[in-house]
């Protein structure tokens, strides 16, 4: 039987996976060209790592080596990620060429210099037209990422003028050629510009929630262990169909921690969600979490766990180009042209809330004073939000001084917002364990919203962040906090608004509950001050 694998390649024999046949015709379809005699092109494949980019070219190579219509091509696939570290281009180059050389049983050519690099692709040189896949190629570094470009554009435009002949009479036989990489690859970092006709250039997109839910029927059918739909459904909420992921839990469900039971029930997920979340090492969750910790990255990061306002996706900005390279955020298209930045998915979005707010208040101080009565948080019939939220405003208005004293800040020094919301996590978390309760953090829209689920015997309390800029955003935050306790199926919603300072005629007609006709919930608005 097959198994969900996340580590690697996916083995199309033994693990479960989704063909994606669409994507690799049209990746065959760039490489061979709509008239194959007259030359392929020179694409770029891109999108941030694990996201399977290397397989669907791996999955082109194999279609065009099968079919008899392409036996006059010879077709290469080459991994550059171990010359990561070289920064000799000369000697990236050789390397390149010995490998087709060897590859294609061809006469040893040696690299000197880098004009020398063109000869290998020359018609005397090479038997046939060449269709070159090279993975890992934004791992060179840039100067030898330009330096090879250079010559990979050279010989596209000198083909471009040869078009009374056919691929196999040109003067160069390199018919197309694919570069897999991130977005930096398309010459983003590259002063000179993109390297080739890059409106053709094959983005990998994540699987799809149909996709998703295919793998997970196929292991169905396989098993003979069905898996409820609410799991497949939470499976692609959470991961957004990031294949790596994907496969990560599909893994820890189907084995690590399945109980053999005939289904695989929403509890089993919740299981395996709160252990990766805390305790299950994964490669690419770590290395995500440690490109996320670079500055100035980071706080470009902390900042973008703010409440509502967008961020707009533009590449040419170091800190998204880079962490966009490294799967820790993802772009949002709205309308036809309007990008912004969003988090990739809730589990990441979760996984880096948890770190900061652990590294960023690792030393919380005294929750509340010693001898504190709690009757009127810790009632007969569960908790008091808002006398649980009085009680935290005191301790942010009595510790304000020491416990933000190295907290990241704007560059006018005023706090990041999302910093008070990293600080409430972490009072809360501490809290509620103590009383054999938990809370997590929700992020419904991918941006910056935040809400806490609060669970305490047996009960759910919904809490919603926002910030505070008028009057009508704060009362469309009401209606916006009613709609979420439904979904929720809360009758009741605490709506948060952090503010310096307020006085008591204020803060009473801001902190009036509201009823939502619509919705039929009440949205209890509570104004948190951190100055005293």
């Amino acid at each position: 039987m097959r198994k969900f694998s996340s580590y690697g390649p996916i083995n199309t024999k033994i693990h479960y996976y989704v063909p994606r046949q669409t994507l690799v015709d049209q990746a065959v379809t760039h490489l061979i060209g709509e008239t194959p005699a007259e030359g392929g092109h020179y694409i770029t494949v891109w999108a941030p790592r694990q996201r399977g980019k290397s397989w669907l070219l791996q999955q082109a190579l194999w279609q065009l080596r099968r079919d008899p219509r392409y036996a006059g091509f010879d077709v290469l696939k080459i991994n550059l990620e171990h010359l990561k570290m070289t920064p000799d281009v000369v000697r990236i180059a050789q390397v390149i060429a010995r490998e087709i050389g060897e590859k294609l049983a061809l006469p040893a050519i040696e690299i000197q210099q880098l004009d020398d690099f063109y000869t290998v692709f020359k018609r005397d040189v090479l038997q046939k037209p060449l269709i070159l896949i090279l993975d890992e190629f934004d791992a060179l570094v840039p100067q030898a990422i330009s330096g090879l470009v250079s010559v990979f554009r050279n010989i596209y435009n000198t083909r471009r003028e040869q078009s009374d002949k056919t691929s196999a009479e040109k003067e160069y036989l390199l018919h197309s050629m694919a570069l897999i990489g991130v977005r930096s690859v398309l010459g983003l970092d590259n002063p000179r510009g993109s390297p080739f006709n890059v409106q053709r250039s094959l983005q990998i997109p994540n699987l799809t929630a149909d996709e998703v839910a295919e793998m997970y029927h196929w292991y169905e059918r396989e098993s003979g262990q069905s898996v409820e739909p609410a799991v497949i459904e939470r499976i692609y909420s959470e991961l957004r169909g990031q294949p790596g992921l994907t496969s990560w839990f599909g893994e820890l469900l189907t084995e690590t921690y399945n109980k053999h039971n005939p289904t695989i029930t929403l509890r089993d997920f919740e299981a395996v969600e709160a252990t990766a979340s805390s305790l299950l090492p994964n490669a690419n969750i770590i290395n995500l979490i440690s490109k996320a910790n670079e500055q100035p990255h980071r706080d470009f990061l902390i900042d973008l766990f703010q409440t509502d306002e967008k961020v707009v996706f533009n590449y040419d900005d170091p800190s998204i180009n880079f962490l966009y390279m490294n799967g820790v955020i993802d772009e949002e298209k709205i309308g036809e042209a309007e990008f912004y930045v969003k988090f990739p998915c809730p589990f990441i979005q979760k996984r880096l809330f948890n770190r900061f707010a652990r590294d960023i208040f690792h030393d919380r101080g005294e929750l509340y004073p010693a001898f504190t009565k709690l009757d009127h948080i810790l009632t007969p019939t569960g908790l008091h939000i808002k006398n649980l939220l009085r009680l935290y405003e005191q301790y942010v208005q009595k510790n304000h001084t020491w416990l933000f004293k190295e907290a990241p800040r704007r560059t006018d020094l005023r706090l990041y917002e999302a910093v008070y919301h990293f600080n409430l996590f972490m009072w809360l978390s501490r809290f509620l364990q103590k009383k054999g309760g938990r809370v997590y953090p929700e992020f419904p829209t991918g941006n910056g919203q935040i809400d806490l689920i609060l669970y305490f015997q047996e009960q759910t309390y919904g809490v919603e962040l926002k910030s505070f800029d008028d009057d009508f955003e704060y009362r469309a935050a009401l209606q916006q906090a009613a709609r979420y306790a439904r979904q929720l199926k809360l009758a009741v919603i605490t709506l948060i608004f952090f503010v310096e300072t307020v006085d008591d005629a204020t803060r009473a007609l801001y902190e009036t509950p509201y009823q939502d006709a619509a919705c039929g919930v009440t949205v209890e608005p509570v104004l948190v001050t951190t100055v005293e």
